[in-house]
């Protein structure tokens, strides 16, 4: 049974995002209604009210939180982190400075919802790895901008 969390990011799961290694699955909706899904790794918290993450400039996902703003973030990993968010997106940057068809996405935190059951535990979220040196640049000047406009946003 989903347990209502508030507004602010738990500790456990605010410390995951810091990291840099976890994947959200980001939910909008289209015009026309219909659901979209899509895996996030640059993800970074701005405090623990917000969350920034770099999305592909002509990606469905994108396209749909800039038309309809509300989106859902779920996150499943270790250590029985299973948490839903819904919040309110507004780009703050397009485009990102690290690549000119990424955008830095800014989401308000609206709610929390904690996903935990009482029957199982989350062991381990989505394990990834890069796919090439070049990924791994790219990737993580996705995440140290995301940082840095943490600090100053």
């Amino acid at each position: 049974m989903a347990k209502h969390v508030g507004v602010k990011l738990p500790e456990e799961l605010y410390e995951l995002l810091k990291k840099g290694q976890t994947v959200a699955v980001l939910a909008t909706f289209s015009e026309k209604g219909v659901p979209h899904t899509t895996p996030i790794q640059t993800i970074f918290p701005k405090g623990h009210e917000s969350i920034l993450i770099s999305i592909h400039k002509d990606h469905q996902g994108y396209h749909n939180m800039v038309w309809q703003k509300k989106v859902m973030l779920c996150f499943l990993d270790e250590g029985n982190i299973a948490y839903s968010i819904l919040g309110r997106a507004g780009v703050v940057r397009a485009p990102s400075m690290v690549h000119p068809l990424m955008n830095v996405v800014h989401i308000d935190i609206i709610d929390i919802k904690s996903d935990c059951s009482m029957l199982t535990k989350v062991d381990s979220g989505v394990r990834w790895s890069y796919t090439s040196w070049e990924a791994e640049e790219l990737v993580v000047g996705l995440f140290n901008e995301l940082k840095e406009v943490a600090k100053t946003l």
